[in-house]
């Protein structure tokens, strides 16, 4: 499986930003995609999660501005980002799982794949 993000950049507090990620080498349908983030001297962070329902999750802390969706016919994955703070500012990671029954089993930051990440920088 690989993943590769894009769409990270810097913006002001309450702007928005559009996270895509492409897989490929993988039935995409089939599997759990997520996002987690990680800023600087700071752990991981799990931001959101879309199985093969399309039923998603969301962290507190992003619950209400951000939105994850998914388009099986393109394999991409996209994190909506608004109203951004400057505590969202971190690197973000795009993953994905093997779902259990057509659901995410597992911690979106202990999904087996993960991509090498998006830079979003929010002043």
């Amino acid at each position: 499986v690989q993943l590769v993000e894009s769409g990270g950049g810097s913006v002001e507090a309450g702007g928005s930003l559009k996270l895509t990620c492409t897989a490929s080498r993988v039935t995409y349908s089939g599997y759990c995609f997520g996002w987690f983030r990680q800023a600087a001297g700071q752990g991981r962070e799990g931001v959101a999660t879309i199985d093969t329902f399309c039923s998603t999750s969301y962290s507190a802390s992003v619950k209400g501005r951000f939105t994850i969706s998914r388009d099986n016919g393109k394999n991409t994955v996209y994190l909506q980002m608004n109203s951004l703070k400057s505590e969202d500012t971190a690197m973000y990671y795009c993953a994905a799982d093997r779902p259990f029954n057509g659901y995410c089993s597992r911690p979106v930051v202990d999904f087996a794949y993960r991509g090498q990440g998006t830079q979003v920088t929010v002043s």
